[in-house]
């Protein structure tokens, strides 16, 4: 079980939209849901979403559970069916300068903070958030057991991978539309062949031993 701030719990097997139900009851609702993409890739932007969801989203689940067909599926229904949505990116650069986990919070507060809807309670994936205004519980893997995660998950995934397949026209050589950002040997070859680009995070070691050994 999880706790409320009310001292309520969740149990675990309460299925996807538990968390959301009981802080209905409680009267805390709307509730939203936040989360980021990209946080482990060298290259490309962190993004982070915010859901408010009020009917059931057909598909739903953690975007690492789903194909990519199924997620793109699963976008859509979200802008469709929810009642705020809100995705904001964080550049490569913003990331060097004040680190990655200051960038992941700033993040996921600027998403919140971009919802017309204000909620009255938020969820957040893995850590507390502070700073939103709001009551809020961060939630172990809270993408696979939260709704409002799950559908944040899917949305910052889903325009994420669509930056970097906007990045590959650019920047074709580092082959962003098949890794995405992330360290592969593919894209490590490619670093190590060209340096790095103004897409990737030079506060991360193998970027900077790739800029190093290009110089």
């Amino acid at each position: 079980m999880t706790s409320l701030a009310s001292g309520r719990t969740v149990r675990r097997d309460a299925g996807l939209y538990g968390y959301e139900r009981a802080l209905e009851r409680r009267g805390l609702d709307p509730v939203a849901g936040v989360d980021e993409a990209g946080r482990g890739a060298c290259a490309g932007p962190l993004v982070a979403a915010a859901v408010v969801l009020e009917r059931p989203i057909r598909g739903l689940a953690d975007s690492k559970l789903l194909t990519p067909a199924q997620r793109e599926a699963c976008f859509a229904r979200i802008h469709e069916r929810a009642v705020d949505v809100s995705v904001v990116a964080i550049a490569p650069g913003e990331c060097d300068r004040i680190g990655l986990h200051k960038a992941n919070i700033a993040a996921l507060r600027r998403a919140l903070w971009k919802l017309e809807t204000r909620p009255g309670y938020v969820l957040t994936d893995g850590f507390p958030v502070d700073g939103l205004g709001v009551p809020g519980l961060a939630v172990w893997k809270g993408d696979r057991v939260a709704a409002s995660i799950a559908a944040a998950s899917v949305v910052a995934k889903v325009t994420r991978d669509r930056i970097m397949v906007e990045l590959h026209e650019r920047y074709p050589e580092y082959d962003f539309a098949t890794h995405k950002g992330y360290n592969t040997s593919m894209h490590q070859a490619a670093l190590t062949e060209h340096g790095p680009c103004p897409e990737h995070r030079l506060s991360y070691v193998n970027v900077r031993a790739a800029m190093e050994g290009s110089a």
